[in-house]
């Protein structure tokens, strides 16, 4: 697995990297089949008043590409929102691609039965 995480008008320091990191095990302890993982931090400097924080996240999989981003004032805050909704998207992903149609023992024993 690739984690590139990189910034946009802000320096990635050590502590913000391993805040996305710890967060980001969360979503690769759900699903372990991530190919490559993009991060992009960025600050927007509309109004010193409306400055925003923004997180991005590109996550590669076999067949699938996910894309979430969320702002927020704080960059924290940015994250903790970004992860969990990626969180989310990962585990309808993963849910898609699991079979759940499958024929339990119990409706064959009884449809055999019926006929």
């Amino acid at each position: 697995m690739n984690l590139t995480i990189s910034g946009h008008h802000l320096e990635v320091t050590s502590s913000l990297r391993e805040y996305v990191l710890t967060k980001m095990d969360r979503v690769t302890r759900h699903f372990d089949q991530v190919v490559d993982i993009n991060v992009l931090l960025t600050v927007e400097k509309q109004k010193e008043k409306d400055r925003r924080q923004r997180a991005e996240v590109t996550l590669h999989t076999k067949g699938k590409e996910i894309f979430v981003e969320a702002s927020n004032e704080d960059l924290y805050a940015a994250i903790d929102q970004l992860m969990d909704k990626l969180d989310r998207q990962v585990m309808r992903h993963k849910d898609k691609l699991q079979d759940h149609h499958h024929h339990t023992l119990k409706r064959e024993v009884m449809a055999d039965e019926a006929a």
